[in-house]
């Protein structure tokens, strides 16, 4: 009897969920000139006026993409996620420009090569990312610019089966949002 009463309020919840006061016959008005628009609105016969205007994409920040000549990649050796030495310069320099553009954020993305299981792989790029996070965090990077995520093996840089593309795929890459 209670799993009865349970099983049909579950069933009445999933159906409240799917619910949509979404009118699938209302088509909108679309009109990417980037020019005003009049639009009549359905059932009313009434029209609106929009103010759109275009965006140039093309007269951007030069500072989007981080500090300028900067690569944005770390290597690690196999089955580690200690920071070579020769990466420190790197990760100060991305460190600097982040922190003297306080609204910036970026991803760090952790990967692995394809050798090892699933879940293990998740774990070590997430190792690695972290370790990049902590130490941008030593150089007084905030926690709220930075964001540390793994992909493990699933996004290969190269996706050859020997030790140079493996080690191509051992990276921290950071991207900025």
């Amino acid at each position: 009897m209670i799993k009865r009463i349970f099983l049909g309020l579950a069933f009445t919840a999933v159906l409240a969920g799917c619910a949509s006061g979404v009118k699938l016959d209302d088509v909108p008005v679309e009109d990417k000139s980037g020019k005003n628009v009049t639009a009549t609105v359905p059932n009313t016969g009434t029209s609106t006026q929009s103010q759109v205007t275009t965006v140039d994409a093309t007269n951007r920040p030069t500072d989007t993409m981080g500090p300028a000549n900067v690569a944005r990649i770390v290597y690690f050796d196999y089955d580690s996620y200690v920071i070579k030495p020769e990466f420190q310069s790197l990760i100060e320099s991305h460190a600097r420009f982040l922190k003297a553009n306080a609204g910036r954020k970026i991803a760090i993305e952790g990967h692995t090569d394809e050798r090892g299981g699933r879940e293990y792989n998740l774990a070590l790029g997430q190792r690695r990312a972290e370790a990049v996070r902590r130490a941008m965090g030593l150089l007084g990077v905030g926690d709220n610019q930075v964001e540390a995520v793994s992909f493990g093996k699933e996004k290969p840089a190269n996706p050859g089966s020997d030790e140079a593309s493996w080690a191509q795929n051992r990276r921290a890459e950071i991207a900025y949002r």
